[in-house]
């Protein structure tokens, strides 16, 4: 044990010398590793909503677009595909989507805001997969409708408002995505009617 005088202003100065350093060591630490929590550009863009110009789609003809990583089917429908909707509710599981969480505008008989338009998540509601489009010949699959999606990982069949014909594996209509129309010819996927 050393008998010389003890310097408690220099201990002072190195206990606090060492917290200030170890805090900007925290800091420096803290800082990028909450900034690792906020989305990256490519995810925020993922999930962004999605402008589509469908002034140029032919009647009957489908299109695909992508939103949130999902293939999205926009249909322009004839006047003969609406007449036949009509016809078709005896056949299928659920007619008015009044069986799972639709937004309002797609519980009705043509399942859309713009009767011409339909637009879906094309993904079956069995086990995901892509259901095919077919403008004419799903008469193969249901007689007497000529147009619709069929499914064929395990033979799910949609009308061309995506409600799911009886005695199919899948449980629900196809899930319409929330959107809404700018003007006659461009829809915002994404951003649900009436949002502001």
């Amino acid at each position: 044990m050393s008998n010389a005088p003890v310097d408690t202003g220099r201990r002072r100065f190195l206990t606090a010398a060492t917290a200030v350093v170890g805090g900007v060591g925290a800091v420096a630490v803290a800082v990028p590793f909450i900034k690792s929590w906020n989305p990256s550009a490519k995810a925020k863009a993922a999930g962004a909503p999605v402008e589509v110009n469908i002034s140029k789609i032919e009647p009957g003809q489908l299109i695909r677009v992508a939103w949130r990583g999902k293939p999205v089917w926009v249909v322009r429908r004839t006047k003969e595909i609406l007449t036949n909707l009509a016809t078709l509710d005896s056949q299928l599981r659920d007619p008015a989507s009044a069986e799972e969480q639709q937004p309002s505008y797609a519980q009705n008989a043509v399942r859309s805001i713009n009767p011409e338009y339909f637009i879906a998540v094309g993904l079956c509601t069995h086990l995901g997969c892509s259901p095919t489009y077919l403008p004419d010949t799903f008469s193969e699959q249901v007689e007497g409708v000529p147009s619709g999606f069929y499914c064929p990982c395990h033979g799910s069949k949609f009308d061309l408002a995506g409600r799911v014909f009886q005695g199919v594996p899948a449980p629900l209509n196809l899930v319409v995505p929330p959107h809404q129309y700018i003007d006659e010819g461009l829809v915002i996927i994404g951003v649900d009617q009436g949002a502001a």
